[in-house]
């Protein structure tokens, strides 16, 4: 991804995109399974092609210079924050967790949490168009019964929003917290 033909900015400016409300194609919903068949419902950046990366996965899905220019989550300078600090530093750090899991590096420091609930006061706030909530069948579920007992907040999917929720509706995710932490989490 660094090194992307497309180069970093651009391969991150249509990864941004496609995992945002932006991208038409974000409808998710529920999965049935973990079969092959329900994981080829999801995007290509959570499925990618055979023999293709993440940076020819995203690359068909550039946006256009106007859809750039409309852009007010994400402007192009503030892009450029992150394609110069990622081409300085690389994706190991932000992509470690996703090595490590519970035989890695903190591995044991995990187990100590294994089977434990959470049981402050929690909510769960996602946008309508992220895939994620929905990428495991049953996880959503799972966390809003077992994983966290005391779900005062509820889960709150915001509108006109992707994987990134916090930059792409800032303001609706500002009050939701705001409203969570006056009147939820106390209770």
């Amino acid at each position: 991804m660094r090194n992307a033909p497309q180069g970093l900015h651009a391969f991150l400016r249509a990864y941004y995109h496609m995992k945002s409300a932006d991208w038409k194609e974000n409808q998710p919903h529920p999965l049935t399974a973990r079969t092959a068949e329900e994981w080829a419902k999801l995007p290509r950046y959570y499925v990618m092609d055979l023999n293709k990366g993440m940076a020819e996965t995203v690359a068909p899905e550039m946006p256009a210079p106007s859809e750039i220019a409309r852009c007010q989550w994400l402007p192009d300078d503030e892009l450029r924050v992150y394609s110069t600090e990622y081409g300085r530093t690389g994706f190991q750090g932000g992509l470690q967790s996703y090595r490590v899991g519970s035989s890695g590096r903190f591995g044991a420091e995990l187990q100590l949490f294994s089977g434990r609930a959470i049981e402050q006061p929690s909510m769960f706030v996602a946008g309508r168009s992220d895939w994620g909530a929905y990428q495991n069948p049953g996880a959503l579920e799972r966390m809003t019964r077992t994983a966290c007992t005391h779900m005062v907040g509820g889960v709150q999917f915001v509108d006109r929003a992707g994987h990134w929720v916090q930059q792409e509706q800032p303001d609706r995710v500002s009050t939701l917290v705001v409203d969570f932490l006056r009147n939820g989490a106390g209770r």
